[in-house]
């Protein structure tokens, strides 16, 4: 058995778990934050002499993107030995942080398909890590959703659009837009952030608002 493997199922044992964060207003579940998970992987490799490098692959999508993180564990005393962790995808909008954005959820979840590293509570989101068992580096993440804890971000996007839409029928200009929008968005406070946690969806919602925006901006030419 390659001593790679040897040194990895130590770290995984090593490494403990992660705890989550706080819940904030309109989340489902307590996040897992990246900077914790790295943290704590991080330590448990590099005691271990095991460094990860990460390659990054962009699908760029009509409304949104899509970052794949492929990452290398290398044995840093024989660096032709490493185990490969491939697959892990974050979304992100199109915008200056999309692209950060998306690195940072496929990296942790690298990081946490690697060391299989556990959060310490039973969490809300459907994450179940496993064991590291049988000296295998790799097993991969279930995410499971409960519709009866997570709130139906697709309808609530479908029901902003349609209130978007309407709006921009009867607007002359954008700026009659956004005075009609701007008590619809305070009323509607709690459902936006809901729909903001769901990065598809809030991608759909961006896109289509600009649509709108460039059509009641060809309407006055």
């Amino acid at each position: 058995m390659k001593e790679v493997f040897k040194k990895l199922k130590k770290a995984c044992e090593e490494a403990g778990y992660v705890k989550k964060g706080d819940r904030k207003a309109g989340m489902p579940f307590n996040p897992l934050l990246a900077d914790d998970v790295k943290q704590t992987a991080m330590e448990a490799l590099l005691k271990n002499n095991l460094y990860p490098i990460c390659n990054y692959i962009t699908d760029i999508k009509d409304n949104f993107l899509i970052v794949t993180c492929n990452m290398n564990i290398y044995d840093v005393d024989n660096p032709n030995e490493f185990i490969e962790i491939k697959g892990c995808s974050g979304l992100g909008k199109l915008d200056k942080y999309g692209t950060g954005n998306g690195i940072t959820y496929a990296q942790k979840y690298a990081f946490l398909n690697a060391l299989n590293l556990k959060t310490g509570i039973k969490d809300e989101d459907g994450f179940e890590a496993s064991p590291f068992k049988n000296n295998k580096p790799v097993t991969q993440l279930k995410v499971v959703k409960d519709n009866k804890t997570l709130p139906d971000t697709k309808a609530l996007a479908d029901d902003w659009i349609d209130k978007m839409t309407k709006q921009a029928e009867h607007s002359v200009s954008q700026n009659s837009y956004e005075k009609g929008m701007q008590p619809l968005r305070e009323n509607y406070a709690k459902e936006l952030q809901q729909i903001s946690i769901d990065l598809m969806q809030q991608a759909r919602v961006d896109g289509v608002e600009n649509t709108l925006k460039k059509q009641i901006t060809n309407r006055r030419k």
